[in-house]
């Protein structure tokens, strides 16, 4: 049966290789990126897989909470039903760490946005859908208070404290919704794929994008991932597994979303 998924990030990397395995399943794909040239391109290298129609384009620049209001508005507007949502966009080195909400940017994309455009979506999603949220293995604590601080953390400070926030925020809101809700689940993808991110970042190649790529796909429709709410996959060992000690603690989870929300309120 034909999906609607929407993947954030799909103009490259594992979120292109994403589209393009969704595409090839017959799938309908809703891609996002920041540019509209990126956008037009990537869609008519993937229409050689699947028809036109089944492959929609959304301009959004999540370090805007505005723009990520209006992609989901947007979204919400042409598709009566999501059946899964793969936040997969990510930032790690970047030169302006300051976003013009006067948010460090690297939680505002790897953190906030993502829950942000969850939160929004919730209305077109319903318990059988899947919100697959990109995690790393790089995790490490973080003191709620950071999200409203920029640029006192390094990149890799910075982004291993993002992915544990997501990890944490996953949990949850997985814990919120219940029985209620879509699949929430956090998915490492495996370490050093040849993203974009990887290169930038270590100036090293890295392995097929492909093998993140397969993980998301089966964490957005697989069985396997039907009563995976609230869990983290880690594709370095192939198997779900502990996150960070800071994601299974209750009251640490809360206060995180807690502070994720003050952010939002501002």
């Amino acid at each position: 049966m034909k999906k609607t998924i929407l993947i954030t990030g799909s103009t490259d990397g594992i979120g292109f290789a994403t589209a393009k395995s969704l595409l090839k399943l017959g799938h309908e794909v809703l891609l996002h990126g920041r540019s509209e040239a990126k956008l037009a391109a990537v869609k008519t290298l993937l229409s050689d897989f699947a028809l036109p129609e089944f492959i929609k384009t959304y301009k959004a620049d999540l370090s805007i909470l505005s723009e990520v209001k209006q992609l989901a508005n947007q979204i919400k507007e042409e598709h009566q039903h999501l059946d899964a949502l793969i936040n997969n966009a990510g930032v790690f080195k970047i030169a302006n760490t300051e976003t013009i909400d006067g948010f460090d940017v690297r939680f505002a994309v790897n953190t906030i946005a993502p829950y942000l455009l969850t939160q929004q979506l919730l209305p077109i999603m319903d318990n059988s859908g899947r919100v697959v949220n990109v995690s790393s293995a790089a995790q490490a604590s973080i003191n709620p208070a950071e999200l409203f601080t920029v640029g006192k953390l390094s990149d890799n400070e910075a982004y291993a404290k993002s992915k544990l926030a997501i990890t944490m925020w996953s949990r949850q809101m997985a814990m919120s919704l219940g029985s209620d809700g879509p699949v929430i689940v956090a998915v490492n993808p495996k370490s050093f794929l040849g993203s974009k991110m990887v290169k930038e970042a270590y100036g090293v190649a890295g392995e097929d994008v492909q093998q993140g790529a397969d993980i998301l796909v089966k964490a957005a429709l697989s069985n396997d991932f039907a009563k995976a709410s609230g869990l983290y996959f880690d594709n370095d060992i192939g198997r779900f597994s502990a996150p960070h000690p800071d994601a299974l603690d209750t009251n640490k989870t809360i206060k995180l979303t807690q502070a994720i929300e003050q952010v939002l309120a501002r």
